[in-house]
């Protein structure tokens, strides 16, 4: 899908909305529930989940919020609520109190708590699709890349139903770069960057921006050259669309309406089957 018929699409969006499985049922929201078993003494390491009542082998969107590392809380964002999917919502420790990594460690333990507890919500643990918004998307990238974290609960990533970052840093955090000693503007492409982590055999990827002159510095092209190592690698399922007229903080809702979409439809990216 290109830039063009992007837009045609967005408009059809905001006229009738995103496509529902289970459009009209109940839905109920659990807050404040704890995911890791390890005895955190955080607050910050708990979940909210909305899910329809009744629902069965729904999709699963477990989706991390923005903030730059630094702040932001769980929340179940408006245009993912009665969509007929389930949303998990998780909260992760934050810098500086904390390193960035604690931070991927947070959200694996998170999606890990998502794959054991799917079921008991009416969501399926062969449809869960990982998410966020700014370094939400980056926590997404990483979890869903590399595969160390997710491992260490005895999981695989490459079981996930889709990757989809909404205007995620592809490079090294510039959290990360702070914790060194380095500049914001200094890029690095390191272990701690999901464009380091770049394979073939990753679940289906659908990236999402704001335009690219109204993004954050460099955006954009971030997560164009993370999409194009993808496929230079191989990679048959990668996507990235570019919401021309929104900046950061403005792409996020109209991204998670198309992210609804894709979920619901069963379709994470519109590139051939793996």
């Amino acid at each position: 899908m290109n830039r063009r018929s992007f837009a045609a699409v967005f408009l059809l969006l905001a006229v009738t909305g995103p496509g529902r499985t289970g459009e009209g049922a109940a839905h109920r929201t659990e807050t404040g529930l704890p995911y890791r078993d390890d005895n955190t003494p955080d607050s910050a390491c708990l979940l909210d989940i909305h899910y329809p009542e009744n629902g069965k082998d729904l999709p699963v969107i477990v989706w991390f919020h923005g903030g730059g590392l630094t702040e932001g809380s769980r929340t179940i964002p408006d245009e993912l609520r009665n969509g007929g999917v389930v949303v998990i919502s998780p909260g992760y420790r934050l810098t500086p109190e904390v390193p960035v990594k604690t931070c991927i460690e947070d959200a694996a333990a998170a999606l890990a708590w998502a794959f054991a507890h799917a079921a008991r919500y009416g969501g399926s643990p062969d449809k869960i699709h990982v998410s966020g918004a700014s370094a939400g998307g980056y926590l997404a990238a990483m979890v869903g890349l590399d595969k160390q974290y997710l491992a260490a609960h005895g999981l695989d990533p490459d079981h996930l139903a889709g990757l989809i970052p909404l205007s995620g840093q592809m490079i090294t955090h510039f959290r990360v770069r702070q914790e060194r000693g380095l500049p914001d503007t200094q890029p690095v492409i390191d272990e701690m960057a999901p464009l380091y982590h770049v394979r073939k055999d990753a679940p289906p990827v659908l990236l999402v921006t704001g335009d690219r002159e109204l993004e954050m510095l460099g955006r954009y092209e971030e997560n164009a050259y993370f999409a194009r190592m993808m496929k230079v690698a191989g990679h048959p399922r990668v996507e990235l669309i570019e919401i021309q007229g929104h900046d950061h903080g403005e792409v996020i809702p109209a991204a998670n309406r198309l992210l609804l979409q894709r979920v619901a439809a069963g379709n994470t990216a519109d590139a051939p089957g793996r």
